[in-house]
C-alpha cells in the first residue's frame, strides 16, 4: 500500500487565488474550522437568462489588493455554517481554485463577512484533510518556497 507524503503547512501562509485575479493573500489555517471562507461583501443574487448567478465584491476597501470587481459565480450553491460564535448561518458556497506550493487545487470558500478578522481568507479541515499536516510553529512555507523556486528559476 501506497502512503500519501502530506505537505506541511504553519499556521498562516500567503496564497494565490488564480481564477479571481489574487496574489498573495494571507491565509490562516484554522484546524478547528471545517469549512474555508473568503472575505466578501455586497452578495447579491440574479437571474440572467434564466440562470440563477451569484454577484459579490471580495476583500474591503481598507485591503491592498481590493479592487471594486463586481465576481460572478454561476455555480455556487447555499449551505448552513456554524461561526466563529458557534451559532448557525447560511452562506454561499463558491468553487475557485487555489495555488499553495506552485501547485494549484480545487477549493470551496463560503463567502463571508471577515471585515473585521486579520485575515481575509481562513482555511478549514475540508480542504486539509488528506492533503496537509499543519505545524503551529511554523509559517509563510508554501510563500517562502515559491519565492524560493521563482529566483533559481531566473
Amino acid at each position: 500500500m501506497k502512503v500519501k507524503k502530506k505537505v506541511t503547512l504553519g499556521r498562516k501562509d500567503k496564497v494565490d487565488f488564480p481564477e479571481l485575479g489574487l496574489k498573495n493573500i494571507a491565509i490562516k489555517i484554522d484546524t478547528g474550522a471545517y469549512t474555508s471562507a473568503i472575505h466578501c461583501r455586497e452578495i447579491t443574487r440574479k437571474k440572467i437568462s434564466g440562470k440563477e448567478i451569484l454577484l459579490f465584491t471580495l476583500l474591503d476597501p481598507t485591503h491592498a489588493q481590493y479592487i471594486t470587481k463586481e465576481y460572478t459565480a454561476k455555480f455556487f450553491k447555499e449551505k448552513q455554517v456554524k461561526n466563529s460564535f458557534g451559532g448557525s448561518e447560511k452562506r454561499y458556497v463558491i468553487e475557485a481554485k487555489i495555488k499553495l506550493f506552485d501547485k494549484i487545487y480545487p477549493i470551496e470558500l463560503s463567502l463571508s463577512e471577515r471585515g473585521e478578522m486579520r485575515y481575509p481568507v481562513l482555511i478549514g479541515r475540508r480542504f486539509l484533510m488528506g492533503k496537509f499536516i499543519v505545524d503551529c510553529s511554523k509559517y509563510d512555507l508554501s510563500y517562502k518556497t515559491t519565492k524560493k523556486n521563482r529566483k533559481l528559476k531566473k
